[in-house]
C-alpha cells in the first residue's frame, strides 16, 4: 500500500476529517496532486467538486507543485513603505517568475503576502520558514544564493 492509500485509511473513519487528510497528504507531497484528488474522492465518497472546493478555498493548500525552497515577501504596509516592492521585484527579476510562480526546475516559488506579523523587522523575507529582516536587494540576491549553495 503506497502512503496516499496509509493516510487514505488513516481518516476513513472519522467524521469531518477531510481536511485533516488533505492536510497530511499536502505536507507529504507540499501540493495536492490531481490524481490524489481523485483517489480521495473514490475511496472517501466525497464529490470531487467538493474536495477541489476546499482546496481552493484554503490558502494552506495547493494544487500546483512547489518549490525545493519556498521564498516569501512580506508586502504588507509596513514592509510596503520599507521598500517590500523592490524586494519583490529584485527576487522575481532573479528568479525570473512572478510572485505566485515556481522557477522550472522547481528550485524555488515565489510569493507576496499581506502580512507576516514582524513589522518591525520589514522588508521582511521568508525562505523555508526562517525570518530575514531589513532585507535589502543585495541581502535577497545573497539568500538566493546561499539556497542554491545548500
Amino acid at each position: 500500500m503506497d502512503k496516499i492509500d496509509e493516510l487514505i485509511q488513516k481518516y476513513l473513519d472519522e467524521d469531518g476529517s477531510i481536511i485533516g487528510l488533505l492536510q497530511d497528504i499536502c505536507q507529504e507531497y507540499r501540493y495536492l496532486p490531481e490524481e490524489t484528488l481523485h483517489r480521495i474522492a473514490a475511496a472517501t465518497d466525497v464529490p470531487l467538486s467538493r474536495l477541489y472546493g476546499l482546496a481552493t478555498f484554503y490558502k494552506s493548500f495547493r494544487l500546483e507543485p512547489v518549490g525545493k525552497h519556498h521564498v516569501c515577501v512580506c508586502v504588507g504596509t509596513a514592509c510596503h513603505v520599507n521598500g517590500a516592492e523592490k524586494i519583490a521585484d529584485c527576487l522575481c527579476k532573479e528568479l525570473n517568475i512572478e510572485p505566485g510562480g515556481t522557477t522550472e526546475d522547481r528550485q524555488f516559488t515565489l510569493e507576496t503576502v499581506n502580512c507576516l506579523g514582524a513589522c518591525a523587522l520589514g522588508p521582511l523575507v521568508v525562505i523555508d520558514g526562517e525570518y530575514h529582516g531589513k532585507v535589502d536587494q543585495a541581502k535577497a540576491r545573497e539568500l538566493l544564493k546561499q539556497c542554491r549553495e545548500a
